[in-house]
Parts: C-alpha cells; sequence; structure tokens
C-alpha cells in the first residue's frame, strides 16, 4: 500500500468524465477559461485538454487552478494557471492579454459566476443595492471585461470561439432577481456579439440547468437536496446533471466542427422546464 496517488487512474478517469475523444479536435488550440478551478469551468477545461488544447484556468484559489493544470496534462494536453480576482475587471482584461500575448487565444469560456449574498440580502422587496451590482458584475459584466480583451487575439488569429456559461434563469425566471437579470443579459450579450464580430469567431451562451457544483451549497446544508427536489419536478430527465455533462457541447461548439453555430442559446439541463 502506498500513498501516491495513482495518477493513471485518476487521469483515465478524468478523461472518461470529460468525454475525450481521440481525434485531438482542438490539437494547437488555446483556451481560457474562468472560474476555471472547480465545477463547470474545471470540467470543461479538462474536456478541451483532452482534446489537445492548451487551457488556461483563472480563479482566485491557487491550490484548485494547480489541480486542474495537472489534470490537463495528465490527459495528453497543456494548461497554465493564472490567479486573478475576475471582479477586477481591469486586472481580468490584463491576464486574458498576458495569456493571449503567450500563447495565442482561440477560445474563451466566461464561466466564472455564481452568487453573492446571503438569501435573505437578495429578495425582490430587501435586495442589498451593493450586492446587486455585484452579482450584475460578477455574472455578467465579467464576460464583457474578458471578451473585449480577447478579441483583438482572435481578429488576429482568424478564428475565435466565444463561450459564455448561462443558466436555466437566462431563459426562465424564479432565480434571484441580480442573477436571473445577468444571465439574461449574457444571453444579449452572446446575440449581439455575434452580430458584430467577424464570420470567423462565432458566439453562443451554454446554459446548464441544475448541476452539481457549490452553487447548490448556497442554500445551506440542504441546497443539494432541494435541487434534486426542484430537478425532478422541473426537468424532463428529473435530475441533477454533473459538471463533466456540460463538456462534450463546449468542445464542440470551441472546434472546427463548430463553425455553423453562432448567436445561439443551447442549453445542456436534461430538459429544464421544457
Amino acid at each position: 500500500m502506498t500513498d501516491e496517488p495513482d495518477t493513471t487512474s485518476a487521469a483515465a478517469a478524468s478523461a472518461a468524465a470529460a468525454g475525450r475523444h481521440d481525434g485531438g479536435r482542438l490539437r494547437g488550440r488555446s483556451a481560457l477559461v474562468t472560474g476555471g478551478g472547480r465545477g463547470i469551468g474545471r470540467a470543461i477545461a479538462l474536456g478541451m485538454a483532452a482534446e489537445g488544447a492548451k487551457v488556461t484556468v483563472l480563479s482566485r484559489t491557487a491550490a484548485e487552478l494547480e489541480a486542474v493544470v495537472a489534470e490537463a496534462k495528465a490527459l495528453g494536453g497543456d494548461g497554465a494557471a493564472l490567479v486573478i480576482d475576475c471582479m477586477d475587471g481591469a486586472a481580468l482584461k490584463r491576464a486574458v492579454a498576458e495569456a493571449a500575448d503567450r500563447d495565442g487565444l482561440d477560445i474563451l469560456v466566461n464561466n466564472v459566476g455564481g452568487l453573492i449574498g446571503a438569501p435573505e440580502q437578495l429578495t425582490a422587496l430587501d435586495h442589498d443595492d451593493a450586492l446587486f451590482e455585484q452579482n450584475l458584475h460578477l455574472n455578467l459584466t465579467s464576460a464583457y471585461y474578458a471578451t473585449r480583451a480577447a478579441l483583438p487575439a482572435m481578429v488576429a488569429g482568424g478564428y475565435g470561439r466565444v463561450i459564455n456559461i448561462g443558466s436555466g434563469y437566462a431563459v426562465h425566471g424564479g432565480g434571484g432577481i441580480a442573477y436571473s437579470a445577468a444571465k439574461h443579459g449574457l444571453v444579449g450579450l452572446t446575440h449581439s456579439l455575434a452580430w458584430q464580430v467577424p464570420p470567423e469567431i462565432t458566439v453562443n451562451c451554454l446554459c446548464p440547468g441544475w448541476t452539481n457544483t457549490a452553487v447548490l451549497d448556497w442554500n445551506g446544508p440542504e441546497g443539494a437536496a432541494a435541487a434534486a427536489a426542484k430537478a425532478r419536478v422541473h426537468s424532463v430527465q428529473g435530475r441533477v446533471l454533473e459538471p463533466e455533462e456540460l463538456a462534450p457541447m463546449a468542445v464542440l461548439l470551441a472546434g472546427e466542427g463548430g463553425g455553423g453555430i453562432t448567436g445561439q442559446v443551447i442549453n445542456v439541463d436534461g430538459g429544464y422546464k421544457v
């Protein structure tokens, strides 16, 4: 018995979970994933690394990022980590530009998001004003800053894929007002950008439904159970999805095969509120 990690089996498990294909559909491409240390961002980063991409992951937590980079390399791709607070727009732009200058930038995944504040601070009648602005910035404005910094490199390289990570609340009501407003805003940003960028750059919004991430803990220790109960009622498949189930669609949108898909809102959500 040993305390050394079994990196071979760990890599195999990660590859299977991330939907690995042997074709290397993203070989030679450079991707950047905001909020890439865990959850959906991590799953998409590893899915792209498994297809041969070099993936730069951004978040505030160095240990999580370093773990993702190690997994990306074990999958046959490559990775780099940039510790950054995506709430700082100027710093986020600098980080994206730095990654683009170093490796080029073909694919941007605007994944960072979530909820800031306690539930009782985010109700419609008692919403904290500062928290409203902060939640808008985290879930919408950060995507503008990252995209603004990424587009020059994509235009120069003649190839670009912008993937905004939305939510079931990007197309339905029911979420917190700041969170839902921001995610609806991502849809508008997607549509508008798709019209204005050169045709070799695509812009899409990938929307998860109830997904097994830390966001489920926002409502306390019963958050995951509550999400499962809602999923049973509100989705065709009646279940909470795993983050890795988002990766195959993200890989499709990021690659050559997704070149004809742009300006779209695509749900990977188990049939949420169909």
